[in-house]
C-alpha cells in the first residue's frame, strides 16, 4: 500500500453541512453555514466559528439552531455560508428561508431544513463555541417509523479536498452489532 501525506489539513469524512441559526436583538433570523463542528459529548455540540453576525447574536441571546444541510436546500446553505448578514441583512430571506421560533430556546427553526439541534450557548471562547442541545427536532416528513430516516432526510457532507458537497449513500452495515461476527 502506498500512502500520500497531505499535512496537518482539517480532513475528515464525513463533515456535516451545519447551518446555524439566530435570532439579533430585535428579532430578525440571521444563518450561518459552519463546516467545523460536531458532538462533543452526549447532550453537546462544538463548533469552530470565528466573528460574524450570528456570533453576535448568540453572544447576545444565548441561544441558536443547528440544522444539517440537504440535497434540495444545498444552494441555500452554500448562499448563507458565502455572504455576511453585515452585507447583506436580508441574507435569510434571500436564501429562500422561513423561521419559526424554537419553543426550547430563544432562536429560529429553519422550516425548510427538516432536522435541528436546539441549543443553548454553554461557552463560546477562543473561536469555541460549545453548546448545550436541549432538544432535536425533526419535520414529520423525514421520519420512518418514528426514527429520523436518512433516506428521506437526504443530509449532504463538505468534501474539504474538493470543495463540494456530496450527499450521503446506502446503508452498508449495522452499528454496534455486525462486529460482533468477529467476536
Amino acid at each position: 500500500m502506498s500512502r500520500k501525506d497531505f499535512g496537518a489539513k482539517p480532513l475528515m469524512f464525513p463533515q456535516p453541512v451545519l447551518i446555524i441559526a439566530t435570532y439579533d436583538e430585535n428579532g430578525v433570523p440571521d444563518a450561518m453555514n459552519a463546516a467545523w463542528g460536531g458532538i462533543r459529548d452526549y447532550k453537546e455540540i462544538s463548533i469552530s466559528l470565528g466573528n460574524h453576525k450570528t456570533t453576535e447574536n448568540l453572544k447576545k441571546t444565548g441561544a441558536f439552531t443547528v440544522s444539517m444541510a440537504t440535497e434540495s436546500t444545498m444552494i441555500a446553505c452554500d448562499y448563507v455560508g458565502i455572504v455576511s448578514a453585515n452585507k447583506v441583512p436580508d441574507k435569510f430571506e434571500r436564501a429562500g428561508f422561513h423561521a419559526t421560533k424554537s419553543a426550547f430556546v430563544n432562536a429560529p427553526l429553519i422550516d425548510e431544513l427538516p432536522m435541528a439541534l436546539e441549543c443553548t450557548v454553554k461557552s463560546f471562547e477562543d473561536g469555541l463555541l460549545v453548546g448545550e442541545i436541549v432538544n432535536v427536532s425533526a419535520d414529520e416528513s423525514v421520519l420512518t417509523d418514528g426514527k429520523i430516516d436518512p433516506k428521506k432526510f437526504r443530509p449532504i457532507t463538505f468534501d474539504p479536498c474538493n470543495n463540494t458537497y456530496v450527499g450521503l449513500g446506502d446503508k452498508v452495515g449495522n452499528a454496534f452489532q455486525d462486529g460482533n461476527q468477529l467476536k
